[in-house]
């Protein structure tokens, strides 16, 4: 195979020899725009159909298009394309067209015809038809799941969560009875005579931009929301994920979705143009975001001239806190599902580890030593336990961090700088990292860093951690373990966060409301609340 040598080198490695191995990247990237483009050998190989594609059941659901009005746009306006790669190999896996604001016009005005009767037909026969939806998720789930880790890179396990967690979303009886029939009227106390009914009216176009994390489960989400009150959608997705979003459509036109209903905007160069024509456009009722806080302040921005409802799901900084009456064994389980999830790419994921002081030794050790049994590698390899993160970007950034702990005085436990003999792989990886002696002058202790490195800092009273704990701008999720149910409840109303998980790692569920405070977005996704994000309340005086 034709190599070249990757610059700056990236060196990656497995913790003990029982884990996987992994081969040195010797690949060349040009950076620009967040992406890295693999010179040479991967268009090489590509043309030449040597990569394999992983084996579905349904091959048609891999389609390289926009999606606009029923139908798929393989070309765009300005003849532009842009690459989509394997993050566990760097390989181009397919081209996308390059849309821009005329193809963006296009989809707003699909939606804006299709909403008109789309908002008409009964609660129940819309229903009806995102139950036929989710149904065909289920029965496609396997191949779901491998488009998501080909193009994501989280192991398969990971990317099987996602039809499946949206099958209890959006297409249970119950929630749909409750979405579609009994929630949208409401009626207000009646203190004179005449029938006074609150309408939750839902008549409206909406736009999604969504995330790499999880992009089938935080498309579906809004989705399922938005389509089950009469919304109207376009969407688009993150330009390193596209494919699943285009799966979703495939199945949702077998499903009987009509034309227009839901609409999918390609782009990588044209993403700022797009985003301020969707916020700019008269047409588009409301735009549900999910990112990083800096463009969620733009979006918000731009969306002030035409007054619309903007709902922000952006960055977090979350605290995850061990006190000394925690079991520490349950403690250390939930570090690992609340930090080592997706190799620590979710916006919940924690970023900070407060331990008390008497504990510290204990659980950093523990911890310490389930991070080094970790296995790194292909999310299709069955062994593998934590897939690479989703581009070099993104491993520029975690290896920034660990840098700047390291260069203040952090000690690396796990990972980081340890060496090894074990080369590592192609792809866009960077090895599951303990650290401990962490300061609040490291960039760790005000910064998301979207990867999977967990930072010990240390603490002695319960005022002094709950100050550092809301000592930032973010204000997501906050998690903390503890025996005393007393000191549960009140950490958990002092902690500033949108959601807190007390003695588990694990918080996200169909039934509670997504979302943050602060800086970490406004508006909620999932639940009954998660609805009021398509909905306009409009209240009538109808004497009788």
């Amino acid at each position: 195979m034709l190599r070249t040598r990757l610059l700056p080198p990236t060196r990656l490695w497995t913790q003990q020899p029982s884990v996987s191995l992994l081969r040195h990247s010797t690949r060349s990237l040009i950076s620009g725009q967040g992406r890295c483009i693999v010179q040479t050998h991967s268009r090489c190989l590509s043309s030449l159909n040597a990569i394999k594609k992983p084996e579905l059941k349904d091959p048609s659901l891999i389609t390289a298009a926009g999606f606009i009005d029923g139908e798929y746009v393989k070309n765009a306006f300005s003849g532009r394309t842009f690459p989509v790669f394997d993050p566990s190999n760097g390989v181009e896996i397919a081209t996308f067209p390059d849309l821009g604001v005329e193809e963006t016009e296009k989809a707003i005005q699909a939606a804006k015809r299709a909403q008109q009767e789309w908002s008409q037909i009964t609660a129940r026969e819309r229903g009806s038809l995102l139950r036929k939806w989710f149904n065909l998720m289920l029965e496609n789930e396997q191949d779901l799941a491998k488009i998501i880790t080909w193009e994501n890179g989280k192991t398969l396990t990971e990317a099987l969560g996602e039809p499946k967690q949206k099958s209890k979303d959006d297409s249970n009886p119950a929630t749909l009875r409750r979405r579609g029939c009994h929630y949208p009227m409401e009626y207000v106390e009646r203190p004179q005579p005449g029938v006074k009914p609150m309408l939750n009216s839902s008549k409206v176009l909406t736009c999604f931009i969504s995330p790499l994390d999880f992009p089938s489960a935080m498309l579906t989400r809004k989705l399922g929301a938005a389509l089950a009150v009469g919304c109207t959608v376009v969407a688009k997705p993150a330009s390193e994920t596209p494919l699943s979003a285009l799966a979703l459509c495939e199945l949702g036109k077998r499903a009987g979705l009509p034309n227009g209903v839901v609409n999918i905007v390609t782009t990588h160069e044209h993403t700022k143009d797009i985003g301020k024509h969707l916020c700019e456009s008269t047409h588009v009722a409301g735009i549900s975001f999910t990112g990083s806080t800096a463009i969620g302040k733009l979006l918000l921005k731009q969306s002030a001239d035409t007054v619309k409802k903007v709902s922000l799901e952006l960055g977090g900084n979350a605290p995850f806190i061990v006190f000394e009456d925690a079991d520490i064994d349950k403690a250390v389980d939930g570090a690992i599902a609340a930090k080592f999830r997706a190799s620590g790419q979710t916006c919940i994921c924690v970023n900070r580890f407060y331990v008390h002081s008497s504990v510290k030794d204990e659980f950093s050790e523990k911890l310490r030593e389930k991070v080094r049994k970790f296995r790194v590698g292909s999310g299709f390899d069955s062994s593998t336990t934590h897939g690479p993160l989703v581009n070099q970007k993104a491993v520029e950034k975690v290896r920034s961090h660990v840098e700047d702990a390291v260069s203040h005085g952090a000690k690396v436990l796990a990972g980081g700088h340890e060496k090894s003999s074990t080369p590592s792989a192609e792809g866009y990886f960077y090895p599951p990292t303990v650290l401990g002696g962490m300061k609040n002058n490291m960039k760790i202790a005000s910064e998301e860093t979207f990867g999977p490195v967990a930072g010990i800092f240390e603490f002695s009273t319960e005022e002094e951690v709950l100050a550092a704990a809301n000592n930032t701008r973010f204000g997501l999720s906050g998690y903390f373990f503890s025996r005393d149910i007393s000191r549960c409840w009140r950490v958990a109303e002092k902690l500033e966060v949108g959601m807190v998980g007390v003695n588990t790692g694990v918080i996200s569920s169909e039934v509670a409301p997504f979302g943050g405070i602060k800086e970490s977005g406004i508006g909620r996704e999932g639940a009954r609340q998660g609805l009021d994000e398509y909905t306009q309340y409009k209240y009538i005086n109808m004497s009788v």
